[in-house]
C-alpha cells in the first residue's frame, strides 16, 4: 500500500504530512524516561530495544509478499496491530513509522513527497484507529487465544480498509492523476479485505503464540523484567526472515498497483514535472542505497539498521535519564 509520488500532490503531501509528524510528536512525548510511580509504561526507556527487535521483524516479515488466489495481486503484511499488541499503539506508531522511514529513504519503497500520507495510511490508522477501536474491545484482557485471533482478525482488516479508503481519497484529492474515486475504491476495497484477512490470520498466529510462551511481552502484562534472550530471539527471527524468505515473496502487483491496472488507462502513472516532485526524486535519488531492495541482503540490511537505531535510541535515553 506503499503510495508513489506520482499519486499525491504537494498539498495533499503536506497535509498528510502534518498530521503524522504531529501524531509522532505526541508518540514521543510519551516515550520519555519515567518519571515516578505513576509514570506510564510506555513511558519507560526499557521499551525501545522491544520496540528495535519488533520493528525489525516487521520490516522482514513486509518483504514477504504473498499471493492472493484468484486474483494476480499480491500483499504483505503492515504489522501495526502486532506491533500495537505487544508495545501500546504510541510506541507501536513510532516502530512502524520508522519502518517505513527506512524503506522510503534507503530502498525507494514507496515515494518521499508521499512519505507522511504513507505513515498515516499505515501507521496511524493501524496503530491509532483500528487497534484501540477494534482489537481492545474484542480482546479486552482475556487470555483466550480465540479472542486473541478473533480481534487479530477483525483488527487487522479494518487497518487495511480504512488505509486503502484513506488513499483512495488522497489520490482524488490530489487531482493529478485520471483516477475516478468510485471505480478505484470498487478494487481497492476487496483486494485489501483479501489481504487483510491474510495479515490478520498471521498476525492472530503470532498473538496467540506470544500469549502461550512469552505472555509478559504483551502490551498492559508487560514484565519490566525481559529478559536479553528474549529480545536475542526475537532479533534473531527478524535476521533469519530477513534473510532466508524474502526469496519466496510473490512477484505479483501488490493491492494498490493492482487495483491502479485496472482502474486507469495507463497504469504507467508518470510523478507531475513540478518542482516539488522534482526535488523529492532527486533527494531520494541520493538516499536510496539499495532502490527496490535489488540485493538478496536487503533484509539482513534493513533488520541491522533497525537494531542499531534501537541500541543508539536506547543508550541516548538512558543517558537523559541520569542527567535529569
Amino acid at each position: 500500500m506503499h503510495m508513489s509520488d506520482a499519486l499525491v500532490s504537494p498539498t495533499v503531501a503536506a497535509v498528510a504530512g502534518t498530521a503524522s509528524l504531529l501524531l509522532l510528536g505526541t508518540a514521543l512525548r510519551k516515550l520519555r524516561p519515567a518519571s515516578g510511580m505513576h509514570a506510564a509504561p510506555e513511558a519507560n526507556e526499557r521499551i525501545v530495544p522491544l520496540m528495535g527487535v519488533t520493528g525489525a521483524f516487521v520490516f522482514a516479515a513486509q518483504m514477504i509478499n504473498f499471493a492472493v488466489p484468484g486474483t494476480g495481486s499480491s500483499g504483505h503484511i503492515v504489522g501495526g496491530i502486532l506491533l500495537s499488541a505487544i508495545l501500546g499503539p504510541w510506541a507501536a506508531l513510532l516502530t512502524l513509522s520508522s519502518v517505513l522511514v527506512l524503506q522510503c529513504l534507503l530502498f525507494a519503497d514507496g515515494g518521499l513527497l508521499a512519505l507522511g500520507c504513507n505513515i498515516f495510511n499505515m501507521a496511524v490508522l493501524s496503530c491509532l484507529a483500528a487497534y484501540p477501536l477494534v482489537y481492545r474491545p474484542i480482546a479486552g484482557r482475556s487470555t483466550s487465544p480465540g479472542r486473541i485471533f478473533a480481534a487479530s482478525l477483525a483488527a487487522s482488516v479494518a487497518g487495511l480498509e480504512l488505509g486503502a479508503l484513506a488513499v483512495t481519497a488522497e489520490t482524488v484529492a490530489s487531482g493529478i492523476t485520471a483516477l475516478p474515486f468510485g471505480r478505484f475504491l470498487l478494487f481497492m476495497l476487496p483486494i485489501h479485505l483479501a489481504i487483510g484477512i491474510g495479515e490478520g490470520i498471521a498476525t492472530g498466529t503470532v498473538l496467540c503464540a506470544v500469549q502461550r510462551y512469552r505472555p509478559e511481552l504483551l502490551a498492559g502484562r508487560r514484565n519490566e523484567k525481559q529478559t536479553g534472550k528474549t529480545l536475542a530471539a526475537i532479533a534473531l527471527a527478524a535476521l533469519v526472515v530477513g534473510g532466508s524468505f524474502s526469496w519466496i515473496a510473490s512477484s505479483r502487483p501488490d493491492g494498490l498497483e493492482w487495483s491502479i491496472e485496472r482502474t486507469a488507462a495507463d497504469p504507467e502513472i508518470e510523478a507531475q514535472p513540478d518542482g516539488a516532485h522534482r526535488t523529492a526524486a532527486a533527494l531520494q535519488q541520493r538516499t536510496a542505497a539499495l532502490p527496490d531492495y535489488d540485493t538478496s541482503a536487503a533484509g539482513l540490511v534493513g533488520c541491522g539498521v533497525i537494531l542499531l537505531a534501537a541500541w543508539g535510541g536506547t543508550r541516548l535515553l538512558r543517558t537523559r535519564r541520569r542527567q535529569a
